[in-house]
C-alpha cells in the first residue's frame, strides 16, 4: 500500500511530458512503475546533464552498463533452453547476434523509445536519439531501471516478452552473417581473384563518416556497400557481390 502511494505521489510530482512518459512505459510493461525517476534517467542522454546541472550519473550511463549485464544472463538462459544440445561455440555466437548493437537498436525502435530519449539542447538538431549506439545503450538502460525497480523476475520477464514479439531466434541463429567470409570462400572455389574492397567515398564529419566501399574482383565491381564504418560497408558489398555472383548477373567494368 505504501509503495503504490509513492509511486502515486512521485508520478504527482513529475512535469507532463515526464508524466507521460512513465505511463507510456507502464502501459509497456503491463505494470506500475514504483521509482519513475530510474526510467527518467535511463532515457536521458548526457548532453543533458550540463543544461540541466545534473550530476554525471543522471544520465543513462551506469544504468545501461546494470541492464547489459542483466540481458546477457536472460538471453543466455533462452538459448539454453531452446537449444540444450548445441556447443559452447553455437551459443555464444548466437548470444552476440541476440544482443549485438544493431538488434537492441531496432528493438528499442519498436518499442518506441526514439521519442522518449532526452538529449540536451545543443545536440538536438543532431538526431542523436537516433543512433544505434545510443539506441542500444537506451533499450539495455531500460532494463537496468526495471531491475532497480522491480527486480529480476519483472526484467526476465520483460526481456522474453519482447523477444518473443519482435525477435525470430530460429531465424537468427541459422543466419550467415559474415557475407566477406563466404564471398572468399565462394570466389577461391571457382578459381576466382581475391575480392578487393575499396574505399570509394568518405562523407561527413570526422565523429560521424560514412563510408562507401565497392568489392572488386577480376577488375570488375561485385557490389557496393554503404555505412558508418567501413567493416559494416564491406560486409553490405560483400553480401551484395554474392547475390550477383549466384544470380549470374553481368558486373559493370571499372573505369
Amino acid at each position: 500500500m505504501f509503495r503504490r502511494l509513492r509511486a502515486y505521489l512521485d508520478k504527482r510530482a513529475l512535469g507532463p511530458a515526464s508524466r507521460d512518459k512513465i505511463l507510456y512505459l507502464e502501459r509497456l510493461f503491463g505494470r506500475r512503475v514504483r521509482r519513475p525517476e530510474l526510467f527518467l534517467r535511463a532515457l536521458r542522454h548526457r548532453s543533458k546533464l550540463i543544461e540541466d546541472g545534473l550530476e554525471e550519473i543522471e544520465s543513462y550511463e551506469q544504468l545501461e552498463f546494470l541492464g547489459d549485464a542483466v540481458l546477457d544472463l536472460v538471453v543466455t538462459e533462452i538459448i539454453f533452453e531452446l537449444y540444450p544440445d548445441e556447443n559452447e561455440g553455437f551459443m555464444t555466437k548466437l548470444r552476440s547476434r541476440l544482443v549485438r548493437e544493431d538488434t537492441l537498436a531496432e528493438l528499442s525502435r519498436k518499442l518506441g523509445f526514439p521519442d522518449l530519449v532526452e538529449v540536451g539542447n545543443r545536440v538536438k538538431s543532431q538526431d542523436i536519439q537516433l543512433k544505434n549506439s545510443v539506441l542500444c545503450d537506451i533499450f539495455e538502460a531500460v532494463i537496468g531501471a526495471v531491475y532497480k525497480d522491480s527486480g529480476y523476475e519483472v526484467s526476465q520477464k520483460f526481456i522474453r516478452n519482447v523477444y518473443n514479439k519482435h525477435i525470430n531466434i530460429s531465424d537468427v541463429s541459422t543466419l550467415q552473417d559474415n557475407y566477406k567470409s563466404v564471398l572468399l570462400e565462394y570466389t577461391q572455389a571457382r578459381k576466382m581473384m581475391v575480392p578487393e574492397y575499396v574505399v570509394a567515398a568518405e562523407t561527413g564529419p570526422d565523429h560521424d563518416k560514412t563510408f562507401e566501399i565497392e568489392v572488386r574482383i577480376d577488375e570488375h565491381v561485385f557490389g557496393f556497400g554503404k555505412a558508418k564504418n567501413k567493416k559494416k560497408a564491406e560486409q553490405a558489398a560483400a553480401r551484395e557481390a554474392l547475390t550477383k555472383l549466384k544470380n549470374r548477373t553481368s558486373p559493370a567494368t571499372v573505369k
